[in-house]
């Protein structure tokens, strides 16, 4: 846990918080994860309407990233965004409580496995760059179920009590967590010894190394973490994601991301994350209601982008 973590002084808010999400939970535990999911997603869809919660910031994201959408589009894009986040924030808790065998029994057989497989032969460790689209946990959590073993860097959240149940959570799903002030001792071990450390590069933060890339047309403030480990230690980079398809379960969208070698190394920091924006904007684009919209990911730009690119 980071220091930040560990200082934290929880408060009645927090108690109060951490107290209610507990109480929601406990009564889907009945419910297996599907359940769980389509009551978490309806709950989540409540959320945009009738209550609005961050409404506006999903329909103006939603309507830049895809000019071409009418209104009603944009409406059910941003509803099955609120959907989504709500089956991620439940289901990971509901397949964590029944082992490693429910997250596997989640996907679909994956073909593109073997990309992480050869990677791994290298003996170099892995580089795992992934966004907020499909269900990121249970991505993490299927790589550690077909692994043994997953290494995720994640922020704190600000609860120290959800904090610290959330990182259970993960746990029992298989990963380790490490907070990212601990990256910079850990993942160079973890490298060397040839195993997988993965990244969720697609939230700009302060404090965070990050570089400005495109995302739909629009430069974004992007974490460059992954990318300069994986360069400095020679470690393939692979991005990783989860889609959800019609029937409930997963389909694991994995490919390896080739390295920049131009011998600048910080031109290539920048262009292999630029590549794995591409990636995720693919992603994104076929499956539009899975990505977490309702985060502000043009926030932070560069002070010379022009107006008609600027955060929406």
């Amino acid at each position: 846990m980071s220091n930040s973590t560990r200082e934290r002084k929880p408060t009645i808010a927090h108690r109060v918080e951490y107290a209610a999400l507990r109480a929601f939970l406990a009564t889907l535990a009945p419910l297996g994860p599907g359940g769980a999911a389509a009551v978490g997603g309806a709950i989540a869809r409540f959320g945009y309407r009738p209550l609005g919660i961050r409404r506006g910031v999903v329909e103006r994201q939603v309507a830049a990233a895809f000019p071409a959408a009418m209104p009603t589009d944009v409406r059910r894009i941003a509803s099955e965004s609120y959907d989504n986040l709500g089956r991620v924030t439940v289901e990971g808790v509901r397949r964590a409580a029944l082992g490693r065998e429910a997250v596997l029994a989640a996907f679909e057989d994956s073909p593109d496995w073997r990309v992480v497989e050869r990677a791994l032969s290298l003996g170099r460790g892995i580089v795992v760059l992934g966004g907020h689209a499909g269900n990121w946990e249970l991505m993490g959590a299927y790589i550690a179920a077909r692994l043994g073993a997953f290494h995720a860097i994640a922020r704190g959240i600000g609860n120290p009590f959800v904090d610290r149940y959330v990182r259970g959570v993960r746990e029992r799903l298989g990963m380790e967590i490490l907070h990212d002030q601990d990256a910079v001792r850990a993942v160079p071990r973890l490298l060397r010894a040839g195993q997988a450390v993965g990244f969720l590069s697609d939230q700009a933060a302060a404090g965070l190394a990050s570089t400005y890339v495109s995302f739909f047309g629009r430069p974004a403030k992007t974490p460059r973490g992954g990318a300069v480990f994986a360069l400095r230690f020679g470690a393939p980079v692979i991005a990783a994601h989860a889609v959800r398809q019609p029937d409930g379960r997963y389909r694991a969208l994995v490919e390896e991301i080739p390295m920049s070698g131009s011998g600048d190394r910080e031109r290539d920091v920048d262009e292999t994350m630029r590549r794995f924006s591409a990636v995720l904007e693919r992603v994104v684009r076929e499956n539009p209601g899975q990505y977490f919209w309702q985060h502000r990911r043009w926030k932070y730009q560069p002070p010379e982008t022009p107006p008609h690119l600027r955060e929406p």
